[in-house]
């Protein structure tokens, strides 16, 4: 299959004609750092973009090949990609792998992030017996209570803004009465002070998933307008083609990429004819939103491996991990002990089968990373072959999916 050049795919999705400067029709945009002081991208190297579906609890599996990435090169994850585009909970990781401390260093490392889910998901995804009555099995308002997404997230990110991000992220919502999508973007925000917002609220309004959580409010031009915005699963569950367009746009320098895409798991459990054809819709409101969002994971994975296939000199410009959900619970609010050592076992095991993808990828993303003195080297010890499965080690995943069955 002959590779369409990155300067194709602009035409194609811009109408750019050759000869012409830039994405037509398309309002210039400040690249990453151009006003921060930190290194800009040059065309002589490809742009390195990272895309982290949505999915609740199950954000967990992406945070895992981020520390796996995270412990191969001894650099945190902004030194490693020029663009950063996470939906839901992926938008939750994205903007806490680049939210700063004091010392204009990221507050959080992808561990801390695992850890995040595996303490705080209960806070998160909680109710009172009160609550539950009242919403009427989330029928009359969200299946959860704001508070406790809203503590964690005040607990993370405290006072941090947009503008404060050490890394260009962009996190999709939907605006449910503009009746439009809306990107909360890390640049825009460093330029143009009616662009910057709380991280915290920026979290809150792009992980309103209808059903589980009310929609956000987020005031603009003083007290009497506002943004009412939910989950950007709606139209982008897996971001990759919004992270590929906004690089097109962005950046019309380079030639080439690396779009690295993290699942939040592969859905595998059947929904019975028998059993669903006689469902209202009370039955359906959860269910559909699931199946919406895996049907856009899906046809964005096919678009991105037909626009992006390999190189003429071999090189891999595409990589996506996801592990199947063929054990566990697949339910994006499963918070529970035995459910997250399920999750963190299926993303241990899609580790080890791509341990020499991983070494790759690792290799290639920091031949373009910042030049740190104070960095240790690369740790290869992370390659080490993985311990035989014990006959304990097997009970145990056998007796964790048997839970959750």
């Amino acid at each position: 299959m002959a590779v369409a050049p990155f300067s194709i795919a602009k035409r194609v999705l811009f109408g750019r004609r050759p000869g012409q400067d830039g994405p037509a029709a398309t309002a210039p945009v400040s690249h990453a750092g151009e006003h921060d002081g930190t290194p800009q991208p040059t065309a002589r190297r490809p742009l390195r973009i990272l895309a982290i579906d949505g999915g609740g609890i199950r954000g967990i599996l992406p945070a895992m090949v981020l520390s796996d990435l995270e412990r191969r090169t001894n650099r945190p994850i902004i030194d490693l990609f020029d663009l950063i585009v996470g939906t839901s909970t992926g938008g939750l990781v994205a903007l806490a792998l680049s939210c700063p401390d004091a010392e204009g260093k990221p507050r959080h490392t992808a561990r801390d992030i695992i850890r995040l889910y595996e303490v705080e998901g209960k806070r998160v995804f909680s109710r009172s017996v009160w609550h539950k009555i009242r919403s009427v099995g989330a029928l009359a308002e969200g299946k959860y209570p704001s508070a406790g997404i809203e503590g964690v997230l005040q607990d993370y990110f405290g006072e941090c803004r947009l503008k404060d991000a050490l890394a260009d992220v962009v996190v999709p919502a939907y605006e449910i009465e503009r009746r439009i999508p809306f990107f909360f973007k890390t640049a825009n925000a460093k330029v143009k002070s009616y662009y910057d917002y709380p991280m915290k609220k920026v979290i809150r309004a792009a992980t309103a998933a209808p059903t589980y959580f009310e929609p956000m409010q987020v005031q603009i031009d003083g007290p009497n307008d506002y943004y009412a915005l939910v989950d950007g699963a709606l139209f982008a569950y897996n971001p990759g083609m919004c992270a590929y367009v906004e690089a097109l746009n962005r950046f019309p320098d380079y030639n080439s990429v690396i779009m690295v895409s993290l699942g939040t798991g592969k859905l595998t459990r059947r929904l019975p004819y028998d059993e669903v054809k006689d469902w209202g819709a009370a039955r359906w409101a959860q269910p559909a939103f699931a199946l919406m969002c895996d049907g856009i994971c899906d046809v964005v994975d096919h678009q991105l491996q037909q626009l992006l296939p390999d190189s003429h000199d071999g090189a891999r410009q595409y990589y996506r991990f996801q592990a199947r959900l063929d054990v566990g619970n697949d339910d994006m609010d499963d918070a529970s002990n035995t459910n997250i050592r399920v999750l963190k076992l299926l993303a241990e095991d899609m580790l080890q089968a791509n341990r020499a993808v991983l070494r790759s990828l690792a290799d290639r993303l920091m031949i373009s990373a910042p030049e740190r003195p104070e960095a240790p080297p690369p740790n290869t010890a992370v390659d080490a072959p993985p311990p035989a499965m014990t006959p304990q080690m097997a009970k145990q995943m056998a007796a964790a999916a048997g839970e959750t069955e």
